[in-house]
């Protein structure tokens, strides 16, 4: 099968959030409060994603609050945080909205993403992961990681669903020449 059949396929986007919806950096205040940072063309390519009834979650390694605090903001749909082996919350995540392994796109960086990227149906990497990972991926996004790596991942299977068309048609539409606000 190939990767754009793959793509038809998906129904639920799953990411890793260090290294993946973020660049990778973990950074600290004076006072010690800790901050990360993502990328608002990620977010826009994920409530698109969102929009066109795609389900949302996050599984990542780390357990931080502004992870959690951009998860509500873009309306994801399941965080699973502090997870070192993601086996488990994936297949709580199969289970919770009835998905089979081909439905589901993986969005990883790092030997800890292989597990869950090698189980999918449609595995993908940021332009930045490790080599380990990149040869094992069905799609290499042309971004890294929290810098439009996810939106990229997520535009290829719209594309290959046949809705970026529909989406484009939206913005250029008249009624929302007048849009200053765009949540992202």
């Amino acid at each position: 099968m190939d990767n754009l059949e793959r793509a038809k396929k998906v129904k639920a986007v799953v990411l890793d959030v260090d290294g993946v919806l973020t660049d990778g950096g973990i950074y600290e205040s004076e006072n010690g409060e800790l901050f990360k940072h993502f990328n608002c063309r990620d977010g826009l390519g994920i409530s698109l994603a969102r929009k066109s009834g795609l389900k949302l979650a996050i599984i990542t390694g780390r357990t931080s609050p502004p992870v959690d605090y951009r998860a509500k903001e873009l309306k994801f749909d399941a965080i699973w945080q502090g997870v070192m082996d993601k086996r488990d919350a994936y297949r709580e995540l199969k289970e919770k909205f009835s998905l089979e392994d081909e439905e589901i796109c993986y969005v990883g960086d790092d030997l800890i993403d292989l597990p869950i990227l090698t189980q999918v149906g449609f595995a993908a990497a940021v332009a930045d992961a490790m080599p380990e990972v990149k040869e094992r991926v069905h799609y290499v996004a042309k971004f890294n990681g929290g810098f439009g790596g996810v939106r990229d991942v997520i535009e290829y299977i719209l594309k290959a669903k046949g809705e970026w068309d529909n989406i484009l048609d939206g913005y250029l539409a008249k009624e929302n020449q007048d849009v200053k606000n765009i949540s992202q």
